[in-house]
């Protein structure tokens, strides 16, 4: 027996499909919380946003800050994953997103809300991780496409609910946008709950090490970024001092962060995984995959309060040919890809409808057909589903069960940081988008741009007079058309590196060799770590 497969036999769990399912339950009610409680925002933000008097940049870190916290934290709990009891970590992280959730509700400033939303990330980025870990633990690859359609159900299920919801709390009077935080609670307790009776799984102990100052830097490189790319422009020029620190800053945090994960015992982001040629073209679809679906989709209810006029219940309504999208193809992909164990060309087609629907939804304006929005949406939703989970299933199928974990979040990580950097972009990008435009669309009418009633802050357009209204319609309109397109050639970017994946046919069992590359680059990093490996029982 080699070094590689030692670990293999003290992880692997042998499950029958209702024990399997009764496992599931709890995660995937905890999946459905995490994603509740993030999407419920979405409708209400711009609500949100008014009420406390928050301009553009302030909805942008808004969903940044979760982003990047979620970002920063998933390979801590993906190493963790493999050091420790996976059902208390799961529990670990539903606790802290409930409570971030809770104290976002209790914010009185933009600065709070932002504050308890990166808590809110943090404990997403658990929940992120160790949900495709616990199934690549419970369940072998060739299987998995079958469960991974349940979780995409789920997905579908709380992104659909979610919008909805929070658009009728935010609509009713004696509800307020508050509770779009709190009424995710009696179902996360539901969910620990169910956790601790249907979830065991054996618990491999091993000593410790967690790469704090990998997870420091790298966080450190990428929020600096973030805050260039988010003020430049605005605060100060893109070609400025402030710029040229932040962005030298940048890039020495992250070469200071590569030399710390080179010669870290337990790095955040092991550099030899990038050695297999499935994990690195993975990790590039799932940046550019990231971009384009936080990125881009993430100011679409902006798009519909703003641009049409629509109350936040409606904005969610019009979303569902975007989520059904992702729910059908989410589902049906799952099961084919269980009877035939292949998967390539479902990421290739894909990754074809993401790019087409990106492409084409860059022609919206205020006035777009909503059908042909409707067409668009279905595009990007079936793209995404077809996508999301499979490019972490083409992982998962190339590593041994000892760094699923590791392996799984790297996925994760780069799909969160693709988002955080997109939203971030993308954001700026709106932002002096619609600033060009409104000053265009009031000059024409003889009336100095002050008059929008913006000033700096996200504008309520049903307190416009109708010419100035329909000024800032057209604006939000056409930007939101703009980060679209913007977001189209990272479709392509995906599409372009799925192409180059090599397929192998999923494994029918945990247990079952992997490839001969991706065994012998797993034996020497193996070597250290399975002397010291012992296993605990279960949960």
């Amino acid at each position: 027996m080699t070094q590689a497969t030692a670990p293999t036999r003290a992880t692997a769990v042998d499950m029958s499909h209702r024990q399997i399912l009764e496992a599931l339950s709890g995660l995937l009610l905890g999946m459905f919380v995490a994603i509740l409680s993030s999407t419920v925002v979405s409708n209400a933000l711009p609500r949100i946003i008014t009420e406390l008097h928050g301009g553009q940049s302030a909805y942008t870190w808004v969903v940044t800050s979760t982003l990047l916290a979620t970002t920063a934290t998933t390979p801590i709990w993906g190493k963790l994953s493999d050091l420790a009891s996976k059902k208390l970590l799961v529990q670990l992280a539903l606790t802290t997103f409930v409570l971030g959730s809770v104290l976002a509700g209790l914010s009185q400033s933009t600065g709070q809300l932002i504050a308890c939303r990166v808590l809110q990330g943090v404990g997403a980025g658990g929940l992120t991780a160790l949900a495709q870990v616990i199934m690549a633990t419970m369940i072998a690859p060739r299987e998995r496409g079958r469960y991974s359609g349940y979780l995409g159900a789920v997905m579908a299920v709380g992104t659909i609910g979610g919008p909805l919801v929070g658009g009728v709390i935010v609509d009713t009077d004696w509800l307020g946008w508050r509770w779009c935080f709190y009424v995710g609670v009696p179902f996360a307790v539901l969910a620990l709950i169910v956790l601790q009776k249907t979830l065991h799984l054996p618990v491999v102990k091993r000593e410790v090490k967690i790469d704090w100052w990998g997870a420091t830097l790298i966080t450190a490189a990428v929020s600096l970024l973030l805050i260039w790319v988010t003020l430049a422009g605005d605060k100060y020029d893109w070609l400025s001092w402030q710029s040229a620190v932040m962005v030298v800053g940048a890039v020495l945090l992250g070469a200071l962060a590569l030399r710390v994960e080179n010669r870290a015992a337990e790095p955040m982001i092991p550099p030899r995984l990038f050695r297999n040629r499935t994990i690195t073209l993975a990790v590039i679809a799932s940046i550019a995959v990231g971009v384009g679906m936080f990125g881009a989709s993430v100011f679409l209810g902006q798009y519909f309060q703003i641009s049409r006029g629509e109350s936040p219940t409606m904005s969610g309504l019009m979303t569902l040919p975007m989520i059904l999208g992702l729910l059908i193809a989410s589902t049906v992909v799952g099961r084919i890809i269980t009877n035939t164990g292949r998967w390539k060309r479902y990421l290739v087609f894909g990754s074809t409808l993401l790019t087409a629907g990106f492409a084409l939804m860059g022609t919206m304006r205020a006035d777009t057909p909503y059908w042909r929005l409707a067409v668009f949406m279905a595009l990007i939703g079936l793209g995404l589903g077809m996508t999301m989970q499979n490019l972490v299933l083409a992982v998962q199928n190339t590593v041994g069960p000892h760094e699923l974990g590791a392996a799984s979040s790297v996925v994760a990580f780069f799909r969160s940081l693709g988002g955080a950097i997109g939203v971030s972009a993308l954001g700026a990008i709106l932002g002096h988008k619609v600033k060009d435009y409104l000053a265009d669309g009031l000059a024409g009418l003889g009336i100095p741009a002050s008059s929008s009633g913006s000033g700096g802050t996200l504008p309520n357009v049903h307190t416009l007079p109708a010419p100035i209204r329909a000024v800032v319609e057209a604006a939000y309109g056409h930007g939101a058309g703009d980060i679209f397109l913007a977001a189209a050639p990272f479709g392509l970017i995906a599409l372009i590196a799925v192409v180059f994946i090599k397929e192998v046919p999923l494994r029918r069992t945990n247990s079952d060799a992997i490839s001969t590359e991706v065994e012998r680059e797993s034996t020497v990093a193996a070597g250290a770590g399975a002397a010291v490996v012992r296993t605990g029982g279960r949960d």
